[in-house]
């Protein structure tokens, strides 16, 4: 029933909501760009270029998600048929590649650091950077879920993601740059490892749903079930087979066979198609239905599992 609800969304509105995180997202990463670089410089600390690096990412990804996300909302044209939905999964695995570099770079820098320490300058200034960028990350990362609560978007669930990271990340730095003024120097670029490695991780999972999604994957069970439930209350219908389901964008692909009398005129079997079809909409609003009618005594060449 969640996933109802979040399908409920008139479609102006989730692009409305859409545009705004993206803007959000791309104006908070800005910021923490600018505050980051200076307490890098200020610091000398490698875990707080670690957070630098990550925030340099996350406005890279953002301006690609804001494209992304402007492309899949464009009608269906003469050449993409099926809209642009799809560029919102090729922006997940473009971001995914830009995480995943900015891992390696840390770690191959944190290692540096390891074999050649130096000591670190103003390290309060450091701190009082990175509790600015966690109020501001929470803020932004509660206005992004919002948003994927109410579309399911796959470009904002990224953006999350690392986003969501960024919390672990900045943390990890504060209490870096607390062991090293108590003496503790080794701390910072070893903790720069461990945010890298987290940072790697949630590239991995960005770029599996990213294919996923391209693949065509088939929509959750409970989706699945919630089609069959609403297709066999029509009373006229006497089955439903092959049901194939798809995402693309914000848009839900539903294909199914419908199971009808065989002396049932052509006429009131696409009225009993068309009453199907309206009835899935009411639920999936953003849902593209095609059915066909098959005779009950047909027998379904290929069930599909379920």
């Amino acid at each position: 029933m969640n996933d109802e609800k979040r399908l409920s969304i008139d479609p102006a509105q989730a692009a409305r909501l859409l545009r705004l995180a993206t803007y959000a997202s791309v104006t908070t990463a800005t910021v923490l760009i600018a505050g980051k670089l200076a307490a890098a410089l200020l610091t000398g600390s490698v875990s707080v270029l670690a957070s630098l690096v990550d925030s340099m990412m996350d406005v890279a990804a953002s301006i690609i998600n804001l494209l992304a996300v402007h492309y899949s909302l464009q009608p269906p044209d003469r050449d993409h048929r099926f809209g642009h939905g799809k560029a919102e999964p090729l922006a997940g695995l473009v971001q995914a590649a830009f995480i995943a570099g900015s891992a390696v770079f840390l770690v191959l820098h944190a290692v540096d650091r390891l074999l050649h320490p130096q000591p670190l300058k103003d390290p309060l200034v450091g701190v009082g950077v990175l509790l600015f960028a966690i109020v501001a990350t929470g803020v932004l990362l509660a206005f992004q879920h919002h948003v994927v609560r109410r579309t399911e978007s796959t470009a904002i669930r990224a953006d999350a993601l690392h986003y969501a990271t960024d919390l672990l990340t900045n943390a990890a730095t504060i209490a870096a740059l607390g062991l090293a003024m108590l003496g503790w120097s080794n701390m910072d670029p070893i903790f720069a490892i461990g945010i890298a490695l987290y940072i790697l991780y949630s590239a991995g999972h960005i770029g599996h749903e990213s294919v996923q999604l391209l693949m065509d994957h088939e929509l959750p069970p409970e989706i699945h079930a919630r089609i069959k439930e609403i297709v066999r209350a029509n009373p006229q219908v006497r089955g439903v087979h092959e049901v194939r389901t798809r995402r693309s964008g914000q848009t839900y692909f539903i294909q199914l066979h419908l199971m009808l009398d065989d002396q049932l005129p052509l006429v009131e079997a696409h009225r009993v198609a068309d009453q199907v079809e309206a009835a899935i909409v009411a639920v999936f609003p953003n849902a593209d239905v095609l059915i066909h009618e098959d005779p009950t005594s047909e027998s379904p060449p290929r069930p599909l599992p379920d």
